[in-house]
């Protein structure tokens, strides 16, 4: 499809091992129940993945290293929920030398973060997520700026009233991109992918009128079609 990027969610077992899962749950999308946590490897690898109107298929759980290894040289890889893993996410980056292609993102100032996992940061990419309806994320951002210089920032609004959302383009100066999250309303003051089915430019338009470079969908087909129309993506 010629997608740039994939974000996957990390989850811990039982057993301190890392593998994809959404939820903190098993119920909703596997033949399991209960918390991933309260299961080991082994055990999660006899369940199977459920999909998407619920009927059991025929795939299983993979690890956060199987999915490296599939994706090594080929996109890039986007860790969510990985945070409170930041460590052992990095030893199995290493492992499988996917330092190159892979960005941990997290909900923390820059203090928490070069207290928690500093040794890391000039091994990794890390992006902040912050939320401009935050009375400090001006702060927040500047205190990135001046210094991490992030790869990237991911902004979350729940409406329009940050002036913020007017600052996308000098932020992107500074030499971080800037990263809007589509898949529902609350995220992005309502320009989201559902939206996007009956016109695409009145919401990914909107986001790349403003100054957003990096764009998450759940509706990738949709999106990169109306990129490359208008000439920005190739």
């Amino acid at each position: 499809m010629g997608v740039d990027m994939v974000e996957i969610d990390v989850r811990e077992t039982k057993d301190g091992q890392l593998v994809l899962m959404h939820d903190a749950k098993l119920d909703r999308t596997t033949s399991g129940k209960g918390l991933v946590s309260d299961y080991t490897l082994k055990e999660l690898k006899e369940l199977y993945l459920r999909k998407g109107h619920g009927e059991l298929s025929h795939h299983k759980i993979p690890t956060l290293e199987e999915a490296l290894l599939v994706s090594k040289d080929k996109i890039l890889v986007n860790l969510d929920k990985c945070y409170d893993n930041f460590d052992k996410a990095y030893e199995i980056i290493k492992k499988t030398e996917t330092s190159k292609q892979v960005v941990i993102k997290g909900k923390v100032t820059v203090n928490q973060l070069n207290n928690d996992f500093g040794e890391y940061l000039d091994k990794l990419l890390f992006m902040p997520v912050i939320s401009l309806n935050n009375p400090n994320a001006a702060e927040i951002i500047a205190d990135y700026q001046k210094n991490l210089s992030p790869v990237a920032f991911e902004f979350t609004f729940k409406d329009e009233s940050s002036t913020i959302l007017n600052q996308f383009k000098e932020i992107r100066k500074s030499g971080s991109r800037v990263w809007v999250n589509t898949l529902w309303g609350s995220l992005n003051a309502g320009y989201e992918d559902d939206f996007a089915v009956e016109n695409a430019d009145e919401i990914y338009g909107w986001h790349i009128r403003k100054g957003v470079n990096i764009i998450q969908t759940d509706r990738p087909a949709l999106l990169l079609d109306y990129l490359r129309k208008n000439g920005l993506h190739q």
